[in-house]
């Protein structure tokens, strides 16, 4: 085992760890990626809303996976929402989150 599959590895077991534990998942991409495609029963915010619209969030109860397109935006989102008292990690892409379902 490489470093790098140790990296993603650890990831992989974090985000399945997250959805045995009924996360919810996050997609914080552009109406317009959203549109073209996203996992079932995900919640949609985008990241340039996330910030007027936390209480949404919380209101949820539930650990939070967020998903982008390659993982920036997650990265940002999961950091803002720890930041309010969310536990929310981030899951990177959403092709990748929507894989291990």
């Amino acid at each position: 085992m490489g470093f790098l599959d140790f990296i993603f590895g650890a990831k992989k077991r974090q985000v399945e760890t997250y959805l045995k534990n009924e996360a919810v998942i996050l997609d914080v991409r552009t109406q317009r990626e959203w549109d073209a495609g996203h996992i079932e029963n995900s919640v949609h915010i985008p990241l340039d809303e996330l910030r007027n619209r936390v209480e949404e969030v919380k209101q949820l109860n539930k650990p939070i996976i967020a998903c982008c397109e390659s993982g920036v935006r997650s990265a940002k989102a999961a950091k803002f929402l720890n930041l309010n008292n969310v536990d929310a990690i981030n899951g990177g892409g959403w092709v990748s989150v929507k894989n291990k379902l």
